[in-house]
C-alpha cells in the first residue's frame, strides 16, 4: 500500500463528511443573537473542533465493535476496517489518541463542556457495545448525540437554547434518526444475499410499517415545535438600524415575527429529506443525503441565510 493509499484511508477512517453534525454547536450563539461575539465564537469554534475530533473517535470504536458484521453490509464492507486497509490495533490507538487529546483541551475549556464531552463519549460506547442490540433504545441513542451537540454548544458558550428550539432539536434528531433505521432497513432487505439479523439484530425487530408511523411523529413534531419557536422567541443580539425597510405602515405582528418566514424551506426540507427515505431509499447517512441532494442542501443554505438575515440585521 503506497504512503499517499494509506493517508487516505486514515482519512477515510475518520469520517470526515460526517463533522458537518457538528455544526449544531453554533445553535446557541446563533438563535441567541450572538454570533458576533468575539469570545462566545472563539469557544464555539474550538468545541466544534473538538467535537471533529470525539465523533471520529466514536465512528472508529464503532467500526471495531462492528468489524465482522460490516463485513456482511453492501456498502459498509467497503470501510477501511472492513475491508482490510487499516488493523485494527492501529484504529485503536488513533481513536484512543483523538479521546484524550479532545477531552483534555475540553476540560481547559469549560467544566460544563468538559462533562457534556465525556456524556457524548459515554454514550456512544455504549451504544457500541450494548444500545445498538436494544431495539428503540437504539434509535434513542443515535438521536442523543445530535441533542448533545446543541447543549455542548450552550455550555460552551455561556448562551442557552429555548424550551421551543430544544423540542425542535429532539423531534428533528429523533427523525434523522428513525430515518436512518428506515434505510437500512430497505436496504438491507433488498439485499437478497444479507440477513438482516446479522446485519443488525434491532432491524429484524422493526418492521417498515412502524418506521413509518414513528418517522411521521417526528416529522409532524418537527414542525409544529420549530413553528411555535419562530413565533416566540425574540432573540437579541447586534443588529445595524434597517427601520427602512419596515415602513410604519406595517403591522407591528410582521416586524416582530419574521422568523416564521422560514418555515416554509423547513417545510420543505422535511418532505424533501422523506421523499430520499422512500423514493431514493436513502437517509442511512444523513450528511450524504444533504451532500448529494442538490435541492435539499440549497433549501438548507437557504434557511441559514434566512436566518441569519433576520436574526442580526432585520429583527425577529
Amino acid at each position: 500500500m503506497t504512503e499517499k493509499r494509506f493517508e487516505l484511508n486514515i482519512l477515510r477512517l475518520l469520517r470526515p463528511q460526517q463533522w458537518i453534525k457538528n455544526f449544531a454547536i453554533f445553535a446557541a450563539i446563533i438563535f441567541s443573537g450572538q454570533l458576533f461575539n468575539p469570545i462566545a465564537f472563539e469557544n464555539v469554534l474550538i468545541g466544534f473542533f473538538l467535537f471533529c475530533g470525539l465523533s471520529s473517535a466514536a465512528y472508529i470504536v464503532n467500526d471495531i465493535f462492528d468489524v465482522k458484521k460490516d463485513r456482511l453490509h453492501p456498502f459498509k464492507k467497503f470501510r477501511p476496517l472492513a475491508h482490510g486497509d487499516i488493523p485494527i490495533p492501529m484504529a485503536l490507538i488513533i481513536a484512543t489518541a483523538l479521546i484524550i487529546f479532545s477531552l483534555y483541551f475540553s476540560f481547559y475549556l469549560t467544566p460544563a463542556f468538559f462533562i457534556v464531552a465525556v456524556t457524548y463519549v459515554a454514550v456512544q460506547i455504549l451504544y457500541s457495545v450494548f444500545f445498538k442490540g436494544i431495539t428503540v433504545i437504539d434509535i434513542l441513542a443515535i438521536a442523543s448525540g445530535y441533542i448533545i451537540r446543541v447543549y455542548a454548544g450552550a455550555f460552551v458558550s455561556g448562551y442557552h437554547i429555548s424550551v421551543w428550539l430544544l423540542l425542535t432539536t429532539i423531534s428533528l434528531a429523533l427523525f434523522l434518526a428513525i430515518g436512518k433505521r428506515r434505510s437500512e432497513l430497505t436496504l438491507v432487505s433488498q439485499n437478497k444475499e444479507g440477513n438482516i439479523a446479522a446485519i443488525r439484530k434491532t432491524l429484524s425487530h422493526y418492521s417498515e410499517r412502524l418506521l413509518d408511523v414513528y418517522a411521521s411523529i417526528f416529522a409532524t413534531s418537527t414542525f409544529i415545535s420549530y413553528a411555535l419557536f419562530t413565533f416566540l422567541e425574540n432573540p437579541q443580539g447586534f443588529k445595524p438600524g434597517v427601520s427602512i425597510l419596515l415602513p410604519d405602515f406595517l403591522p407591528a405582528f410582521f416586524q416582530r415575527k419574521w422568523l416564521m418566514i422560514t418555515i416554509i424551506p423547513v417545510v420543505y426540507g422535511l418532505m424533501r429529506y422523506l421523499q430520499d427515505i422512500y423514493e431514493k431509499h436513502e437517509g442511512e447517512s444523513p450528511e450524504k443525503v444533504l451532500l448529494s441532494d442538490k435541492a435539499l442542501l440549497s433549501t438548507v443554505i437557504l434557511w441559514i441565510i434566512m436566518v441569519l438575515t433576520i436574526i442580526y440585521i432585520i429583527g425577529p
